[in-house]
């Protein structure tokens, strides 16, 4: 199966080809999001997670987002930055790994109750794969939550995503890349910070989708 179908060859590329493990291991850990438009995902998070859950955070750094008062059965964190997950106090388990490189999670199917994805779709080099994973660790019904904002980091941000105009765009693109993984339908939101807000002023562009029953 060809996963990228009808997509340029080149999409999916970035322009840095040095590992993600050592790419970031320079850079602050955490999404390129204002703190205004983290605590709008904590309350996006706030009603879409099921309390006592078990929650896959996928990519993750220090600081998941969840709302400090819900309290989850897990929260798992894979990511490349090791000293990052562990400085993440809600994790329960962590996994050090480069997706892009090995796009497996290691987790019993039909296992998770949600995934989490936040800012970081814009560097996702193969993200059928990994989509198809996370579907796979999701229960039936489980739910994958995606948000990013507007500004992403050039380097390593994919050839299509710097491409693309705006973020109309690229939900077009997800939603056809979740798709392919075996999502269902997707549903689509924002929030935008009012102009009068002196702390918060990055847009969050958030995409949802759940798992079918039968993959």
């Amino acid at each position: 199966m060809n996963d990228l179908h009808g997509f340029h060859p080149h999409s999916f590329t970035a322009a840095s080809a040095e590992s993600d493990t050592l790419f970031y291991s320079r850079r602050p850990a955490g999404p390129m999001l204002d703190q205004g438009a983290l605590t709008a995902i904590t309350a996006l998070y706030r009603t879409l997670l099921p309390e006592d859950g078990n929650i896959l955070d996928v990519m993750a750094g220090p600081d998941s987002h969840l709302p400090p008062d819900m309290e989850f059965d897990s929260v798992i964190g894979i990511g490349v930055n090791a000293q990052a997950l562990d400085s993440n106090p809600r994790l329960t388990d962590r996994v050090v790994e480069d997706m892009n490189e090995t796009p497996d999670i290691p987790l019993a199917d039909e296992s998770m109750d949600a995934a989490l994805l936040c800012d970081v779709v814009p560097y996702l080099r193969q993200p059928v794969a990994i989509f198809r994973e996370i579907a796979r660790v999701l229960l039936p019904g489980g739910l994958i939550v995606i948000t990013f904002g507007d500004r992403f980091i050039p380097q390593k941000a994919t050839a299509l995503w710097q491409a693309l105009d705006d973020e109309g765009d690229r939900r077009r693109m997800l939603s056809v890349l979740l798709q392919r993984a075996g999502f269902g339908p997707v549903d689509n939101g924002n929030v935008t910070p009012a102009p009068e807000d002196l702390f918060w002023h990055d847009a969050v562009h958030a995409m949802t989708a759940r798992r079918p029953d039968i993959l």
